[in-house]
């Protein structure tokens, strides 16, 4: 639900199919400059990677937009853990948020062929 003061916002925010959630990783774990991250076995530089061990513990994510409410909006292939902090939504335009044929260093070349995140980030192990 979002705060009564922000949900005007919200007006004029249908028919994106997309939207930018920008959050609070309130749960990570302490700052590290390397990690291991989830679709790799080997560490890398923590700018290289989506982990949330980050300096500032903010998170993005482009998430589906399923409809906008009142109070709020739904959405899927959402990848923020329920009760996380949201300090933003933005609306995804393709035009300017899509580049689909940019390189992605590591990832590129990994053959880990994971595509779920596990607790190794999670502050308390995911307990």
């Amino acid at each position: 639900m979002l705060a009564e003061q922000y949900r005007s916002a919200l007006t004029d925010l249908t028919g994106y199919e997309r939207v930018w959630l920008i959050y609070d990783f309130d749960r990570a774990g302490p700052f590290a400059p390397k990690v291991t991250p989830y679709r790799d076995t080997h560490e890398r530089g923590l700018f290289s990677t989506r982990a949330p061990a980050r300096p500032n513990r903010i998170g993005i994510s482009a998430v589906k937009l399923v409809s906008v409410e009142s109070d709020g909006i739904v959405v899927e292939e959402s990848d923020v853990l329920d009760g996380t902090p949201l300090l933003d939504i933005k609306p995804y335009v393709p035009a300017f948020d899509s580049y689909p044929h940019a390189k992605a260093g590591w990832l590129d070349e990994a053959k880990g062929g994971r595509n779920k995140a596990d607790n190794r980030f999670v502050a308390d192990g995911g307990k």
